[in-house]
């Protein structure tokens, strides 16, 4: 078998021959992208209003699990569990920006990176500490049987996480567009001088932002601890958002939501129709390879805002 009829003749047909299957896989893909989205939000909040790419956000997505079913473990029900755990990632967000980027203003790019690395370690560790190292299991009663419909075989689960992670999407990008808090933080984006000229207190946007991005990933660490379980390689999720933020450019919303759509719906159709022909599993890298790809002509992503410096 050719190159030409590996890559396009046998998937193309394949296509065509099970159309309703095709429809399954991409819908699998779409509710698995907008999971990805909602980490890479987290991402671009935290940039777009104090030029900082959070290398923490992964670990926060797991610190807020394990915040959560730490106190479940420990018998404190759900209902109370979960508003204590989103007073945790405030005041985390809170301490972050008060004792980790408010002294580190005006800083190189690379001190700022090398911090939130540094903050990484500390959540981690620290996280270790309160709750133990075991893999915990996060039951919220949330359903996980397949139904079909209209010939396709989808999981209750991923329907419920993927329309959570869309309502939080729709709701960041409302509040980012329609608000005055968005407006806020659309100018601090743009200029934090000429923000602060006009009465726009950086502080307290550093601060909403952080906290909006703790949120994040708590309902990320929700949903991806309800399905594979928390454990520390949760937080390697935010791996898989990078490919998301070189694909939909670090500084766009909507970039961010339209490159993890792209993602997930490409690395399972990849995975499915070409994965034969490379043995499997290219499903782990195939994000990146398109990432790559895209970098060769639009290293600023598809939406996101060319960067045009003058010496």
């Amino acid at each position: 078998m050719g190159f030409f009829d590996i890559w396009f003749v046998t998937p193309f047909t394949e296509i065509l021959s099970a159309p309703i299957f095709f429809a399954e896989v991409v819908l699998g893909g779409l509710m698995t992208g907008v999971m990805y989205s909602m980490v890479a939000l987290g991402f671009v909040l935290i940039f777009k209003a104090s030029g900082v790419f959070n290398f923490s956000q992964g670990i926060m997505v797991l610190f807020a699990a394990l915040t959560l079913v730490g106190q479940m473990e420990r018998g404190v029900p759900v209902w109370v569990a979960l508003p204590v755990t989103v007073a945790v990632m405030v005041a985390l967000a809170y301490g972050i920006e008060r004792l980790v980027l408010r002294p580190l203003v005006n800083q190189a790019p690379l001190t700022l990176l090398m911090a939130t690395i540094g903050l990484t370690f500390f959540l981690e560790g620290f996280g270790e500490l309160l709750w133990g190292s075991n893999v915990k299991r996060l039951d919220l009663g949330i359903p996980d049987d397949s139904f079909d419909f209209a010939g396709m075989l989808l999981n209750e689960f991923e329907l419920f996480a993927a329309l959570t992670a869309a309502v939080l999407v729709a709701l960041l990008a409302v509040l980012s567009q329609k608000t005055a808090i968005g407006r806020a933080l659309r100018a601090v984006a743009d200029d934090h001088q000429a923000a602060t000229a006009v009465g726009i207190p950086l502080q307290t946007i550093w601060v909403t932002v952080w906290s909006v991005a703790g949120l994040v990933a708590l309902v990320a660490g929700i949903m991806w601890g309800s399905k594979s379980g928390v454990q520390f390689s949760l937080s390697l999720i935010a791996l898989k958002a990078l490919p998301v933020l070189i694909l939909g450019g670090i500084t766009s919303i909507p970039g961010a939501i339209v490159g993890g759509l792209i993602i997930g719906v490409g690395e399972k159709i990849g995975e499915v129709y070409w994965g034969p022909a490379f043995g499997g599993a290219i499903e782990n890298w195939f994000a990146y390879v398109l990432a790559m790809v895209v970098l060769f002509f639009r290293p600023h992503g598809l939406f996101g805002e060319e960067i045009i410096e003058r010496v």
